[in-house]
């Protein structure tokens, strides 16, 4: 306790991470407060607190509670989520978005660009779908005017905070976007514990904080899991030249077990969606398949998001790490694997390695997405909000995001000198050490 508050006067004395940390929070607490803002006419005491099962509550989820509160922040962040994994995908296909993905700090201020564009189309959309769909028709006003200022309201709303999460990244500290979701996903905690605790006896109540703490530290070993391929470095640089051949040094190219993170699951459950969505129309109201898909705790839905994110791991996985590129940088600096010819050899060699490792990576992945209805089938829990911390996307967010800022947190003190955060050792991820991968992290 001594050493943690030592290192909690050690930031406070770093006045530019004093300040990055004080400019998040505040940006984040303007979030919070618009969260609790409500669209203008809508009658609160009349929306549907019935509603809160199924998409309603798992996308209430990531706002903080502001899609079911019918919210000027209601949509959030995702609309440029899914712009983001949009153009993504078209850089897999379109050469152009390929060629700005390669062009540096330009082409990524062109892809941003294009990005908030796509965000606002995306926004237009889903808005009128919100209000028609999830917004109680005795809540609020009838008239298209009233629909048409509250999609500009949203769409607005929803550009305000993407400008949130962009400042954060740039001004502030850690992934502005990413801080966005987790802060609605915690603030849901305090909530799901104090309705738990009173539901529950203590000692079963001990029990299950116990069993979610072996959950968070699985969740923290898996992320923070890496594959090391050593590579003999051929010639090293240093401040006195390069070194001769056959003096260089011994380096690594880190492979994440889950290099995917949270993105299978979102893909996946994106996916899930649909037959909710086309539930919704008089034609497959009365389906039973699509009823069965829309059972977040039934066992064929679960089945196929199972399958679906250990295939979208797959997928991803093959995204954000080319083994061919990994292959041509190592020849053309002059490293090499040790036994492994270089080039195609070599590329071959990593590509098996990556299979490997992404198979158990995207097992666990999915089953720690599928976790959370496990506990309530079970009957683990009896609160359904509580029970939805035991796993799932808003688990693996929120632990990716806490050891991001941690390692933000702490290279900013080392960079002054100070020590990391942690007595053992640094935050694993940052690893100076490491050859750079062309997308993975160390």
């Amino acid at each position: 306790m001594k050493e943690f508050i030592k290192k909690i006067g050690d930031i406070y004395r770093h006045e530019e991470l004093r300040k990055k940390i004080g400019f998040t929070l505040m940006l984040l607490l303007v979030y919070r407060i618009g969260s609790f803002i409500i669209l203008p006419g809508i009658d609160a005491s009349k929306l549907d607190s019935g509603q809160q099962g199924g998409i309603l509550q798992f996308l209430g989820l990531f706002t903080g509670g502001a899609f079911s509160r019918a919210s000027i922040f209601a949509l959030g962040v995702m609309p440029y989520i899914s712009a983001s994994i949009v153009i993504q995908l078209l850089g897999l296909a379109v050469p152009s978005i390929q060629k700005l993905q390669k062009d540096g700090e330009s082409g990524r201020k062109k892809i941003n660009q294009w990005t908030r564009f796509l965000t606002i189309a995306i926004a237009i959309v889903q808005a009128p779908s919100y209000i028609t769909q999830y917004v109680d028709d005795a809540a609020h006003p009838d008239g298209a005017m009233w629909t048409v200022t509250s999609v500009i309201i949203l769409t607005c709303s929803t550009l305000f905070v993407m400008w949130i999460g962009e400042k954060i990244t740039d001004k502030g500290i850690g992934n502005g976007t990413s801080l966005i979701i987790m802060i609605g996903i915690v603030s849901d905690i305090p909530r799901g514990f104090y309705t738990e605790a009173t539901s529950q006896t203590v000692f079963f109540f001990l029990i299950e904080l116990a069993f979610l703490v072996l959950i968070i530290g699985a969740v923290v070993a898996i992320t923070q899991a890496i594959r090391r391929i050593p590579v003999q470095m051929a010639k090293m640089a240093q401040s006195t030249g390069f070194m001769p051949q056959g003096e260089g040094a011994r380096s690594y190219i880190p492979l994440r077990v889950n290099s995917a993170g949270v993105m299978p699951i979102i893909f996946a459950q994106a996916i899930m969606f649909l037959p909710a969505l086309l539930q919704n129309s008089e034609t497959f109201r009365d389906n039973k398949i699509l009823q069965s898909l829309t059972d977040f705790q039934g066992v064929g839905y679960n089945i196929l998001l199972f399958v679906m994110i250990i295939l979208f791991t797959f997928f991803y996985t093959a995204i954000v790490t080319n083994p061919n590129q990994i292959a041509d940088d190592l020849k053309r600096n002059g490293n090499f694997v040790p036994g492994i010819k270089p080039g195609k050899p070599t590329a071959e060699f990593i590509d098996k390695v990556l299979s490997n490792i992404t198979l158990p990576g995207g097992i666990f992945v999915a089953l720690i997405a599928i976790l959370p209805a496990i506990v309530m089938i079970v009957g683990l829990t009896k609160s359904q909000l509580f029970g939805q911390f035991f796993g799932g996307t808003s688990l693996l967010i929120t632990v990716g995001v806490i050891l991001d800022l941690l390692q933000q947190i702490e290279s900013h003190l080392l960079s002054r000198h100070y020590d990391g955060l942690m007595k053992s050792g640094r935050v694993r991820g940052r690893n100076t050490n490491a050859i750079s991968t062309g997308g993975i992290t160390g």
